[in-house]
């Protein structure tokens, strides 16, 4: 049997996690696109995924994401140039700024929580409550771990 007839029976991790995610990639954005938000891509979740309504610092961003922070600023730019974020001063310490979402960005946000809440009641109902409450317990797991592994 050749390698990737083995992987193609025997996906590993990282076939298996590529797979969920371009997949509910492809599905969320899709949805999104027919909702009005045609203009945001994937790449964008690492702000907009982690964003809190009332703002986040890019460096919170970065970490939650696991982005470099450049990475985190282009795209903030990129999100401010299409309308979803700006920047304000952070009430906190105004050295500091914080990302915060436009009415637009909340559109998104909330549209795109409703979503995934739809797509893991598919999964659900598909495979079961209980497999996949499961699933979704042991699969944290795993990403926690491998997210600390060095």
């Amino acid at each position: 049997m050749s390698r990737s007839e083995r992987k193609r029976e025997l996906p590993d991790l990282g076939i298996l996690s590529s797979r969920t995610l371009f997949g509910l990639q492809k599905e969320l954005f899709s949805r999104l696109s027919e909702m009005g938000h045609a203009q945001v891509r994937p790449r964008h979740g690492a702000v907009l995924a982690y964003l809190d309504v009332e703002g986040s610092r890019a460096s919170d961003l970065a970490a939650q994401s696991g982005q470099h922070k450049q990475v985190i600023g282009n795209l903030v730019d990129e999100l401010v140039a299409l309308g979803y974020v700006e920047r304000r001063p952070d009430p906190a310490d105004r050295r500091a700024k914080l990302v915060v979402p436009t009415e637009l960005g909340l559109d998104h946000m909330v549209k795109s929580d409703a979503i995934l809440v739809e797509m893991e009641a598919e999964h659900a109902r598909a495979v079961g409550e209980e497999a996949y409450a499961e699933f979704k317990r042991v699969f944290q797991l795993v990403a926690e771990r491998q997210a600390g592994a060095k």
